[in-house]
């Protein structure tokens, strides 16, 4: 791979060179690689099929996931989150114990592997939001909750030049990956003002299916605004707006065979 340098940059394939634009800057690369239909059918590929596969159905997977969280997603200025999530999520298929090589997926691999993972790669909730809190999920009940306990803004937020006010936001998702779909739910604080002034003790929950058999996730976010003239603008940099995974709930465990 080389990278282009010339005024005019270029795109397509000439002779044996592709040259094209990523997030990197306008790259040059050889032609070259397998015939897919000899990676496809030839018995010395077989890992090779077997890992694309498994990186497919992780691909999905994190698309899914990003799917039932988008509303959240939406002022999140990650532009790498697609390919970090597939990553994540391949590990989890990896982890799966069950089935063979090929065939692992996300039901019976390890989804607890997602918790703590930051949509927003540029803004860690960690690094955001220094207000203590608990997060949990009742799968019984098909409540998934936050609690954070009063606390002074100014002195517990990491807030970007120009903020005035901020909001906080959980969503919950319960997501069948096999069947391709999710039920999920969002809640938010109100605005409140970035000060000295301590904000009341915050308990956010959302529902989803009780006693639910799939896996179900909880994410806790920060979003900045600017008030300008009485009325507030969210800030769209994506830069500080926060969003991660805060608690991961996989398959429940098989009930006892009975005696």
């Amino acid at each position: 791979m080389a990278k282009q340098i010339g005024i005019i940059p270029l795109k397509g394939t000439i002779g044996n060179i592709t040259f094209y634009k990523s997030q990197a800057g306008h790259l040059a690369r050889e032609k070259g690689g397998i015939d897919a239909n000899r990676i496809a059918t030839d018995p010395a590929f077989v890992r090779t099929r077997e890992n694309g596969s498994e990186f497919g159905r992780a691909g999905k997977a994190g698309k899914l996931l990003r799917t039932a969280f988008r509303t959240l997603l939406l002022n999140i200025g990650d532009s790498y989150l697609t390919a970090r999530l597939a990553s994540k999520m391949l590990k989890v298929i990896q982890a799966d114990a069950t089935n063979v090589r090929g065939q692992r997926n996300v039901i019976d691999g390890e989804a607890e592997l997602l918790k703590g993972f930051e949509f927003n790669i540029n803004g860690h909730l960690g690094g955001t939001l220094f207000a203590p809190f608990t997060a949990g999920i009742d799968r019984a009940t098909g409540v998934l909750k936050v609690d954070i306990p009063a606390f002074t803004p100014i002195n517990m937020l990491a807030s970007p030049a120009g903020a005035t006010h901020f909001k906080i936001m959980v969503a919950g998702a319960e997501i069948d990956f096999e069947a391709e779909t999710f039920v999920n739910a969002n809640a938010a604080s109100a605005e409140i003002a970035i000060d000295a002034t301590p904000t009341e003790v915050m308990n956010l929950s959302v529902n989803v299916t009780a006693n639910s058999t799939k896996p179900l996730f909880l994410s806790l976010g920060i979003e900045f605004y600017q008030q300008i003239n009485g009325a507030l603008y969210s800030l769209k940099n994506g830069a500080y707006n926060a969003l991660a995974l805060v608690e991961v709930s996989g398959m429940p465990a098989a009930p006892p065979p009975a005696p």
